[in-house]
């Protein structure tokens, strides 16, 4: 080596920003500034403030716990299969929760694969989603995937 040190290309790229400097009504004045910096590829330089409503900042949108939920669900079911955890009881034990509610969580297995793939295909979201465990409670105690299919539908045209 010759001892020179060359940065990546791809790794940074330049931003520049323009911002209105002084109170509101300057920049149409002319009074305008401009911020450049070097940042890297996946970042975007944001000068607005972050959103708020009512004095408080939005939530940042989340995965829905129902979501959540199921995939603890399916990774349970994957412990236990491959033999990794004798029962739900050591599950329980792991998680810290109670035995009944690794069953009721495990309960979620039992919905129509539609049902599971609608559910794990839910997008973020900042406020509280509408399909809940709770909810799908009734509906992993029916028989026919079609009477759950059914009753789900139900379920999200009362949402909307």
């Amino acid at each position: 080596m010759d001892g020179h040190h060359v940065a990546p290309v791809a790794a940074y790229r330049e931003q520049t920003v323009e911002i209105a400097l002084g109170p509101k009504g300057a920049f149409e004045n002319g009074n305008i500034g401009t911020l450049t910096r070097h940042v890297p590829t996946g970042q975007v330089v944001n000068a607005l403030p972050p959103r708020v409503r009512n004095g408080k900042p939005l939530k940042a949108p989340r995965t829905p716990h129902v979501v959540e939920l199921l995939q603890k669900a399916l990774e349970w079911q994957a412990l236990l299969e491959s033999g990794a955890v004798a029962n739900q009881a050591t599950i329980a034990r792991q998680e810290g929760i109670t035995r009944a509610r690794v069953t009721q969580v495990m309960g979620m297995l039992r919905l129509a694969p539609e049902i599971q793939q609608h559910i794990l295909s839910m997008p973020n979201v900042a406020r509280r989603p509408a399909i809940t465990e709770r909810a799908l409670r009734s509906i992993t105690q029916l028989d026919s995937s079609a009477e759950q299919k059914a009753k789900f539908q139900e379920l999200v045209k009362q949402l909307v």
